[in-house]
């Protein structure tokens, strides 16, 4: 079983999609899974059957995710998005600004990160900065081009 460190965070819309998939994997996917095996063992000699060792593998990688988000889902705290709360936490989405330039950022928990998507990790050291800081704090980060400076602008 794969034992995750601490609390882990999602949000209810990821909660949702995990808990679908854990039960689509425990049901249907078994299932498949099973008559795959069943039908392989059927061709004979197991040692020499490819269907048969394909059908254990896929067994052995769905039985590995099903620990995985039993895990997560056990160990997870779904968070909402936080409305007038003065520092970031989790579930805050953020303005700042760096230079010139505004950005803005949702604080998630590490199953959920998506720079691309504005979505940082509480776990981040980009996430880490800002959490528990105040609008009009500044927070520094150092980064492979050396520290960079933010100013929280809101938080929402």
């Amino acid at each position: 079983m794969i034992t995750m460190a601490g609390k882990q965070y999602l949000s209810k819309e990821r909660f949702d999609e995990l808990s679908d998939e854990l039960a689509e994997l425990k049901s249907t996917k078994r299932m498949k899974i099973a008559e795959r095996l069943k039908t392989a063992k059927e061709y004979g000699d197991l040692s020499e059957n490819s269907e048969y060792a394909e059908a254990r593998e896929e067994q052995a990688s769905v039985e590995t995710r099903i620990a995985e988000l039993e895990d997560l889902l056990k160990n997870m705290e779904i968070v909402t998005k936080t409305k007038g709360s003065d520092t970031v936490r989790v579930g805050s989405t953020i303005v700042v600004k760096k230079s010139d330039k505004e950005m803005t950022y949702t604080i998630v928990g590490s199953y959920e990160a998506d720079p691309l998507a504005g979505k940082i990790s509480d776990e981040s050291p980009l996430g880490r900065a800002f959490m528990g800081k105040k609008v009009g704090d500044r927070v520094n980060v150092d980064a492979p081009v050396g520290k960079v400076t933010y100013e929280i602008l809101g938080i929402e």
